[in-house]
């Protein structure tokens, strides 16, 4: 009955002076909220990285001119002194890969297509070989995918996203209209799946072409990206990669001893660089957060040392009536505890609605981490606790005649 008494008290303090407690609590409730609003968009992010954004499956990994992530001047400069990557290149992996299940290839752009009276521009044109769409994980919604018949004849045909369909030929079925990209004419075949919008740019606003007509159009100079798909992960994927690396090394006459002139990547290299930007940015934000924490929690204790003031004569009636020091002590610890736990409570549902409406703003990811929640009741307590001893300790040691006589 003490623990639920001291709680009681607690909640009817809260109460009974709303702004003092909305003053007291907002630097909890700052700190806490920060914390669990990004620690929820970053957790949406990392599994968002990890399964969409680059569009590569758990067993597939590319070989490229360049990096995809290039983080200097001087990087940039050594990629564009390599040479590029051709058909002839992805072919040689094609034949020679036996580790490889499945091997295929991309270029791509920005450009400007039209339907009829309607245009869309900065739409990514793509231009796949044949087998692209299953190792990029594209699912179809209607139409047909590419053959390989597609990619040898250069056919004018085209797989589209939704954005293409919903803005250029809205109530129409799209299968077999004719789109221009860039001023060339194609049919379309297919429309990808709807996909939905990430850090506010829609992942539905593109064109694929077969590879060797999108060459036709914007020439055959560009590096081209191999896909190569293992089949599996673990030892399956390192012989795939492995093998392709042999190949690839040797066509490039890459000398032995000498790097790669090539990049090799896989989800896991996006991923991890990914959760290496995000963690430095989630430690800076923990540490800006304590403070605001730390700064709640003295709050909190000067607020404790004001009600032990206020409750003096209170504390010398308990005393005189046979309370403990202990009682005394756990009473006003169980109060600061509670204010603390109460900031905790509601910085925990402010930041996850603010990380939500985020979420519903501009299509950023989040994720709800149970454990965030349950660190933040933690944390919350705890703070409430220690700050709550210094002012427990004093109104425990109160002499409660003294406490009696200075209301008097």
């Amino acid at each position: 009955m003490e623990f639920k008494e001291a709680v009681k008290v607690a909640l009817h303090s809260l109460w009974a002076n709303k702004l003092r407690s909305i003053l007291t609590l907002i630097g909890i409730v700052i700190g806490v909220s920060s914390v669990i609003a990004v620690i929820t968009l970053t957790n949406g992010v990392n599994k968002y990285v990890a399964t969409k954004v680059y569009g590569y499956g758990a067993d597939v990994f590319t070989l490229s001119k360049n990096s995809p992530v290039i983080l200097s001047y001087e990087q940039w400069q050594k990629f564009q002194k390599r040479k590029d990557l051709h058909l002839p290149d992805y072919e040689a992996i094609e034949q020679k890969c036996k580790a490889c299940a499945a091997v295929g290839a991309l270029l791509s752009t920005t450009g400007k297509v039209v339907s009829g009276r309607h245009s869309s521009d900065n739409t990514d044109i793509r231009g796949w070989t044949w087998n692209m769409p299953a190792i990029s994980n594209i699912n179809l919604a209607q139409g047909r995918s590419f053959v390989p018949a597609d990619q040898q004849y250069s056919s004018r045909v085209a797989i589209v996203g939704y954005d293409v369909v919903h803005d250029l030929m809205p109530h129409v079925n799209p299968l077999g209209k004719e789109i221009r990209v860039d001023g060339e004419p194609y049919t379309i075949i297919g429309v990808g799946e709807r996909q939905g919008t990430t850090l506010g740019r829609s992942q539905d606003n593109w064109v694929a072409v077969p590879i060797t007509a999108y060459q036709h159009t914007y020439g055959t100079n560009n590096s081209i990206v191999i896909y190569v798909k293992a089949g599996a992960v673990g030892p399956q994927l390192e012989r795939a990669s492995d093998e392709a690396r042999v190949i690839l090394r040797a066509r490039r006459h890459d000398a032995v001893g000498k790097a790669d002139s090539f990049e090799i990547s896989t989800n896991q290299t996006f991923v991890g660089l990914w959760k290496q930007f995000s963690s430095t940015f989630l430690w800076v934000v923990i540490g800006i957060a304590s403070i605001s924490l730390v700064v709640g929690g003295i709050v909190i204790m000067n607020i404790m040392l004001v009600s032990v003031t206020e409750r003096t004569r209170e504390i010398g009636i308990r005393k005189a009536l046979g309370a403990r020091r202990k009682d005394v002590l756990l009473q006003f610890i169980i109060e600061s505890g509670t204010m603390s736990l109460v900031g905790g409570i509601i910085g925990i549902l402010a930041g996850a609605g603010a990380a939500q409406l985020v979420t519903v703003l501009i299509g950023f990811p989040s994720d709800v981490a149970l454990w965030s929640v349950l660190l933040a009741v933690f944390v919350s307590g705890a703070i409430g606790v220690f700050f709550g001893v210094y002012p427990a300790h004093k109104a425990a040691t109160l002499d409660p005649i003294v406490a009696l006589r200075s209301e008097l």
